[in-house]
């Protein structure tokens, strides 16, 4: 039974505040506009707290991420309804305004790599936006959903529907995730296609996580499940809840509360890992049009990776 093209109208011109998130498989050959079989059209309601325009674009409408897309992975690029449906510019939601880039303090680095991590018991998902340090402009970005190694078929099914089915992605996860191993792999590459990586050191570039738990922790114990050497460019980061703390001079306990105080409207949903890589995104560049230097906050001790030092004094335990 298609999906007549008026219904689908009414549906994403919904403006409840629990809105409809539209998740297609874009697989070739399937239409997207029909139910059966069920998983070509994922239908659930979003859990965002709010779907308010940008503040730098007043007539902007909120529209869900192609998640194929982000993976460079859709199949329905010339689907004029599938594009009107979802967003495929992962800037979207990060314009500013050109007017104000004089607000910005001289920067150490040339880009920030904002990268927000999901799973707890493995990484499943690996999502990174490349910010310039001088026009903010989302450069590019780099998504994986990511498939554990260690864990059995039902299991993951479990793992997944709990944690994805709740924001109606769940196929889109089971479609195109891949082991932590390639994942490492194709980022590697993708950081040296911006020469932000040449086997060592990250150059003129930092990873800005909200929190230590991404890099300190939990990509540690994924190199040692998964069985491979952690990167060298895990070693150092900037932990946004310290430079807030010592920029503001109040203390922030996760991205929610600092968009609180900024008065940032949360858009897309919490806990999806590449919606808040881009609300992390838009606090730092909130921060940085304020006038705060963004400075490595942590680093490893290179002779055991475990051993960190925090640059920080004032920070957020």
């Amino acid at each position: 039974m298609a999906l007549p093209r008026g219904c689908l109208a009414k549906i994403l011109s919904h403006r409840n505040p629990m809105f409809f998130s539209l998740s297609p498989l874009t697989l070739p050959h399937t239409n997207c506009l029909s139910l059966p079989p069920t998983h070509c059209l994922t239908l659930s309601a979003s859990l965002s707290t709010s779907q308010t325009p940008s503040s730098h674009e007043p007539h902007f409408r909120w529209k869900p991420m192609c998640l194929y897309h982000s993976q460079g992975k859709c199949t329905k690029m010339d689907d004029p309804i599938h594009l009107e449906t979802f967003n495929h510019d992962c800037s979207r939601e990060l314009q500013v305004n050109t007017a104000e880039l004089n607000k910005i303090r001289s920067q150490d680095l040339d880009f920030f790599l904002v990268l927000d991590l999901e799973g707890r018991v493995e990484i499943l998902e690996f999502p990174v936006l490349m910010i310039s340090a001088k026009t903010l402009q989302v450069e590019d970005i780099f998504h994986r959903f990511v498939r554990p190694s260690k864990m059995s078929e039902q299991r993951i099914n479990e793992y997944i529907e709990g944690k994805y089915g709740k924001f109606g992605v769940h196929r889109v996860w089971h479609d195109t995730a891949i082991p932590f191993t390639e994942v490492i792999q194709q980022f590697g590459a993708w950081l040296m296609r911006h020469q932000l990586w040449m086997g060592g050191e990250l150059n003129r570039a930092a990873f800005v996580t909200c929190g230590n738990w991404d890099l300190k922790t939990k990509v540690l114990q994924q190199c040692e499940v998964s069985k491979i050497k952690l990167p060298p460019y895990f070693m150092e980061w900037i932990n946004l809840k310290d430079v807030y703390l010592n920029f503001y001079n109040r203390r922030a306990t996760g991205m929610v509360t600092m968009m609180k105080e900024l008065q940032i409207p949360l858009v897309g949903s919490h806990h999806l890992g590449i919606d808040d890589t881009r609300n992390i995104a838009r606090v730092l560049q909130h921060m940085l049009l304020d006038g705060a230097l963004i400075q490595i906050t942590a680093r490893r001790n290179p002779r055991s990776p475990r051993d960190v030092n925090f640059l920080f004094k004032n920070r957020i335990r």
